[in-house]
């Protein structure tokens, strides 16, 4: 009798089962859901007996990895991620993870392929070419989101199994009829010249136009690859046409927790009643997440400009700093 020593999987299956595990997560397969997550590092699917027929465990598993993404690293230790499925107490949080499923899957051409199968597939098919495109909550939620893609559990997982499934769309489309899921797959857009993702919609956007072009030595300077540009190069991803400390406040909200200041910097000395020693280190301590010293609802201001501490004078508009904490808030990608 021939001896059976391999068994064969699906390979589009293997990739996010492994990316899941490597994140982790352990699938199991249920009749009795959809999807869901006990909050001690399982996730449960259906059945292929109880999915539709366009209904794919790779979109699954990427969809509660969107999920995941939104909701934060303290979300694999709760049920659900947190999320109350049962009513619409948490849909901006669904269409967050809407827009940051397009977003990531739309790097690498598989936008359509790996679309949501649930209710919620009107909100996905209708975002623009732009998922973050707009200025309601999601939107925000969406870019946090997304920065958190690039950091652990995530990375380099739910990346490494995006890449994978564009080099098997890129083969398997050409064999792939109109009915088949793998005919909705794009040829991956190609990266800006920065190694950046491209801006999915630039129109007239240019680096020359952007936010976070800096004056370099010889060339202009992008903050966020740390490269040279050519301003007339189509805006990346990450493209902002204009950044102002009166609306933002990021560093001066809950981007940070405390602020460090020096113990001989003119602050200390001048305010001493706003400064108190924490673990050795002298602060400017937050409240709920603000600095006392901030005013306003937007515009903001700083009640102590002129003598702001040194931390603070790091925190310069457009500087990485600057773009450090808007990413925290989900201001920036």
């Amino acid at each position: 009798m021939r001896a059976i020593t391999h068994r064969y999987e699906d390979p589009l299956d293997r990739v996010w089962l492994t990316a899941a595990a490597r994140v982790g997560l352990r699938v199991t397969r249920s009749p009795e859901v959809y999807a869901s997550t006990d909050g001690r590092g399982t996730l449960a699917l259906g059945t292929a007996e109880t999915l539709d027929a366009d209904d794919c465990l790779a979109q699954m598993i990427f969809h509660e990895l969107c999920h995941s993404l939104v909701q934060g690293p303290d979300s694999f230790e709760v049920t659900d991620w947190g999320l109350d499925n049962e009513s619409d107490r948490d849909l901006v949080r669904e269409h967050a993870c809407l827009r940051v499923q397009a977003l990531l899957s739309g790097r690498f051409g598989l936008r359509e392929l790996l679309a949501p199968t649930t209710d919620h597939r009107a909100f996905y098919d209708a975002l623009a070419a732009d998922p973050l495109d707009g200025d309601d909550r999601s939107v925000a939620l969406a870019r946090a989101a997304a920065s958190r893609a690039e950091r652990s559990p995530w990375a380099p997982h739910l990346l490494g199994a995006l890449e994978a499934t564009a080099s098997m769309a890129e083969t398997v489309r050409a064999f792939a009829d109109d009915r088949s899921l793998w005919a909705r797959a794009r040829p991956r857009p190609a990266l800006h010249p920065i190694g950046l993702p491209a801006h999915p919609a630039p129109g007239d956007r240019t680096c020359g136009g952007c936010a976070w072009r800096t004056e370099g030595r010889a060339r202009p300077r992008c903050v966020q690859a740390e490269r040279a540009v050519d301003l007339e190069w189509p805006a990346c991803e990450r493209y902002e046409a204009k950044l102002d400390c009166r609306t933002c406040a990021a560093c001066c909200r809950e981007a940070y927790d405390v602020v460090e200041i020096g113990p001989r910097e003119p602050f200390a000395r001048l305010h001493p009643e706003r400064v108190e020693r924490v673990d050795g280190r002298v602060v400017l301590r937050r409240v709920d997440g603000r600095c006392p010293v901030l005013e306003g609802e937007g515009p903001y201001a700083c009640g102590h400009y002129d003598d702001r501490p040194r931390s603070c004078r790091d925190l310069a508009l457009g500087s990485r700093n600057c773009r450090d904490a808007r990413r925290r808030l989900g201001f920036s990608l």
